[in-house]
C-alpha cells in the first residue's frame, strides 16, 4: 500500500476515507430513491433527506472526507498537479449534470471545493507549519459561521462569489461546498497531517490486513464519479424512475 509520493500507505486514512465514501454513496442512494422513484423507506431507512438527522449525517460524511483530503495533501508532493487534475474532472461533472438536467446541475460541488483547496494549499500552505494552518482553518470556519448574517446584510443579487459561499437567494446546486467554510475544514486536516502524521506513517502500532473499505478509500474519486450514473442507470433499467 503506497501513497502518491511513494511512501507506505497509511491504513487508517484509507479505511476512514473508504468509510466516508461508502456512507456518502448510501446517502445518495436513499436520496435518489426518494426523489426519483418515490420510495419512502429502503432497508429500514427513511428517504426523506430533509430531516435534521440526515442533514447532520451528510455534513459528517462530507466533513470526514474533506479532513482526510487535507491530511492526504501533506503526504503528497504534487498537490498543484492533483488539484488541476481534480478541477478538470469536477468541471466535466458539472457539464454532464447540466446537460442531463439543468435544474439538478452541480455548481462548485465537493470535487471543485477539494480541487481549489489543493491548489491553495500547494500555493500558500505547503511550507507552513501546523499551527499556522490550524489558525487559518479556524479563521475560515469563523467566517463561515458569520456568513449567513453577512449575506443578509449585503442582500446579494448575483452569483459571482458563489465559490466563497456568497450568492443570490435564487441560486441552487445539487451539490454545493463553498470554500467558506469548507476550506477551513480542509486546513484543519492539513494541520493534523503536519502534526500527527509528520512522520508520514500510520499511527497504529500494528499492521492490519487490507479490507474492502480500504480498497474503496484508495479508489474514492472513481467511486464518487461513477456512483450516481450507476444508481440512476439501475433505477432506469428497473423502471423505477418517476
Amino acid at each position: 500500500m503506497r501513497e502518491a509520493n511513494g511512501a507506505q500507505r497509511i491504513w487508517e486514512i484509507d479505511f476512514l476515507r473508504g468509510l466516508a465514501i461508502i456512507l456518502m454513496v448510501g446517502y445518495h442512494l436513499l436520496f435518489d430513491l426518494g426523489e426519483f422513484s418515490g420510495v419512502k423507506r429502503f432497508l429500514g431507512f427513511s428517504t426523506d433527506m430533509s430531516s435534521v438527522t440526515w442533514s447532520a449525517a451528510q455534513y459528517f460524511f462530507a466533513g470526514l472526507f474533506v479532513v482526510l483530503s487535507g491530511i492526504s495533501s501533506t503526504l503528497s508532493r504534487s498537490n498543484v498537479r492533483r488539484g488541476l487534475r481534480l478541477l478538470a474532472v469536477s468541471l466535466a461533472v458539472s457539464a454532464v449534470t447540466y446537460v442531463f438536467d439543468p435544474s439538478s446541475a452541480i455548481y462548485f460541488g465537493i470535487l471543485q471545493c477539494l480541487a481549489f483547496s489543493m491548489l491553495i494549499y500547494g500555493a500558500a500552505f505547503e511550507k507552513a507549519g501546523p499551527i499556522f494552518c490550524a489558525a487559518w482553518g479556524a479563521l475560515v470556519l469563523v467566517l463561515g459561521a458569520a456568513l449567513p448574517v453577512l449575506k443578509r446584510a449585503l442582500a446579494v443579487r448575483f452569483d459571482w462569489l458563489l465559490p466563497f459561499g456568497i450568492h443570490s437567494p435564487s441560486f441552487s446546486s445539487f451539490d454545493y461546498f463553498p470554500l467558506i467554510p469548507w476550506l477551513g475544514v480542509f486546513l484543519v486536516g492539513v494541520a493534523l497531517g503536519k502534526s500527527a502524521y509528520a512522520a508520514k506513517r500510520s499511527l497504529l502500532p500494528w499492521r492490519l490486513p487490507r479490507t474492502f473499505v480500504n480498497a474503496a478509500g484508495r479508489h474514492s474519486l472513481l467511486i464518487y464519479i461513477v456512483h450516481q450514473p450507476v444508481i440512476m442507470g439501475v433505477l432506469y433499467v428497473l423502471g423505477r424512475m418517476k
